[in-house]
């Protein structure tokens, strides 16, 4: 993935949408490579809003607050061998909701 494939998914989505949508972003490479300056314009004038957030800041990126949680609670300490991760992974996803869920304050 780079910035191109980055920018044809966000027309991709406007294709699906027709209302304006806000688009949070972190500050990947994928989301800030110089490639995709020509086309931020565009993606506004057809109604994407953009917000990144600070160049460091876990406690805002719902994926890393996930990750957290999984690699210190859910996770048992055998996980940690590769041929456990998966497997792990696979079974808190088919739980998330229900006997594992997020909180937000």
């Amino acid at each position: 993935m780079n910035g191109l494939w980055f920018f044809g998914f966000l027309m991709a989505m406007l294709e699906h949408v027709n209302r304006p949508l806000v688009v949070v972003l972190d500050n990947a490479s994928i989301h800030t490579a110089k490639t995709l300056k020509p086309y931020w314009d565009l993606l506004e004038e057809k109604g994407m809003r953009f917000y990144f957030l600070p160049p460091y800041s876990p406690e805002l990126n719902c994926v890393e607050l996930l990750w957290h949680k999984m690699k210190y609670e859910w996770f048992p300490f055998k996980t940690f061998m590769p041929d456990e991760l998966e497997q792990a992974i696979d079974e808190i996803g088919a739980e998330f909701g229900s006997k594992y869920t997020l909180t937000f304050c």
